[in-house]
């Protein structure tokens, strides 16, 4: 899904998603946390050198979620859920007892042998990013213009 998702707009695009593809897949069970990991990995993107925040905020999320899967490109929903516990712990601390959260982190508990691919960690991401209390405390936050 990630070949498709990155391959499908001009050449810059499939540039990141060549690095995307090639970086080194974790070993199973362990955890990418350096920060300087991701960093080094988006380095070589010319693409994203004169990019936003945004797109680099996505192409950070799409290396990291690169780095955990298999071969297959895929994360078991166990990994994914370790994944979240490990690399998205400001969003989801206190959430445990909200019923949407216990209803998502669920999906996740069942049937351990099925797999997530970019498209769904993506889907996931923003689900419990729309439920997070510190979402709620982000749209107070005012920039200035």
């Amino acid at each position: 899904m990630l070949v498709g998702w990155f391959g499908r707009s001009g050449s810059q695009i499939g540039e990141v998603a060549c690095v995307l593809l090639m970086s080194t897949p974790a070993p199973s069970g362990s955890t990418f946390s350096s920060r300087t990991s991701v960093e080094k990995q988006l380095a070589p993107v010319k693409a994203l050198r004169k990019s936003t925040d945004l797109e680099k905020s996505v192409a950070t999320i799409a290396v990291i979620f690169n780095n955990h899967t298999g071969p297959d490109g895929k994360l078991s929903k166990a990994q994914a859920k370790d994944l979240l516990l490990t690399q998205f712990q400001s969003f989801i601390k206190g959430q445990e007892l909200k019923p949407k959260y216990k209803e998502i982190i669920s999906d996740l508990d069942e049937d351990k042998d099925r797999t997530i691919d970019f498209e769904d960690f993506m889907i996931l991401l923003t689900s419990l990013t729309i439920v997070s209390d510190l979402m709620h405390e982000l749209r107070c936050v005012k920039t200035k213009k």
